[in-house]
């Protein structure tokens, strides 16, 4: 895996000359940034008007997708959907160009995605971004973008792709990008979803939700040291080392859980799956098990 952290182009030599699709609310971030940076840069965007304060910096604006695409080998897109991406190089020439598609997605619809770019005579990186907006080309605030597909491409294009975000490449097939980026997202949902529970408890209740809050902090942060222990129990099989409270017991103070719930007037729609799939796990025998075997589950 390559990593990269921000390092604007140096102005020493040209900054190199890029093309970028799409100007939602990350899109003109990335472009912000790849201009602060000295890279001539052409834009286009389905709403024109989107365009103007970039123009106002220097942007070039393209009238369609071919024209921008024809101005730069390397093009970046950041539109909408894998659908908007199809309905914006449908018909434009690809050959000899390097696409990088930003665009959250599948695995996958990155294969395909992939595969119908090479067909065209184009090369294809997928990226996942793992930032919000104002955190592009603010190198402290650690945003970066998972690639995958055409290593060649991304060697060649890599100092230009770091400028508003870190690189890790993470494979040659293409849809390796998206995958690692919905896997984070997904765990993040769920310790929303953990969050939202807890917050929901202590509600009509004489507790502070900012008294709560820096305890909440603390305790997933030192929670999220199991993250690792479960990545061993996978790659070894065993999944009792290193067991601090194996799944017998967590099994066993759920009904805690679901009393406090019900006594304070919540719902317990958030853990109950969770729970169910604990309960079915000890009733095949793993009560000496952490809770890694509720991934083997989730697989079946």
């Amino acid at each position: 895996m390559a990593e990269n952290s921000v390092d604007p182009v140096s102005k020493s030599t040209p900054a190199p000359s890029l093309t970028l699709l799409g100007l939602g609310a990350m899109g003109t971030a990335l472009a912000r940034t790849w201009l602060a940076a000295g890279h001539p840069l052409t834009v286009w965007n389905r709403t024109a008007a989107r365009a103007e304060p970039l123009a106002a910096l220097g942007a070039t604006v393209a009238a369609t997708p071919a024209e921008a695409v024809a101005a730069n080998r390397l093009v970046v897109v950041c539109l909408l959907d894998d659908a908007s991406v199809e309905a914006a190089l449908d018909g434009v020439d690809l050959a000899g160009r390097d696409v990088v598609d930003l665009v959250t997605g599948t695995p996958g619809l990155a294969r395909a995605r992939a595969a119908w770019v090479e067909q065209r005579g184009g090369r294809y990186l997928d990226g996942g971004i793992m930032a919000v907006p104002p955190m592009i080309g603010v190198p402290e605030a650690g945003p970066y973008v998972f690639y995958s597909g055409s290593q060649a491409l991304f060697e060649e294009h890599r100092d230009t792709l770091s400028v508003p975000a870190g690189t890790r490449f993470v494979g040659a097939d293409a849809g390796f990008a998206a995958l690692y980026d919905v896997a984070l997202l997904s765990a993040m949902y769920g310790m929303f979803a953990g969050v939202a529970h807890a917050f929901a408890l202590i509600g009509g209740e004489a507790v502070a939700p900012s008294d709560l809050a820096p305890l909440l902090t603390s305790w997933l942060r030192a929670m999220a040291g199991s993250v690792t222990r479960t990545a061993l129990q996978l790659e070894s099989g065993d999944y009792t080392v290193g067991v601090v409270s194996n799944l017998a017991m967590q099994v066993a103070g759920t009904p805690t859980f679901l009393r406090t719930a019900e006594e304070q007037g919540v719902s317990a729609e958030l853990l109950a799956p969770y729970f169910a799939l604990m309960a079915r796990r000890l009733a095949e025998g793993a009560g000496a098990e952490d809770l890694t075997g509720v991934v083997d589950l989730l697989r079946r």
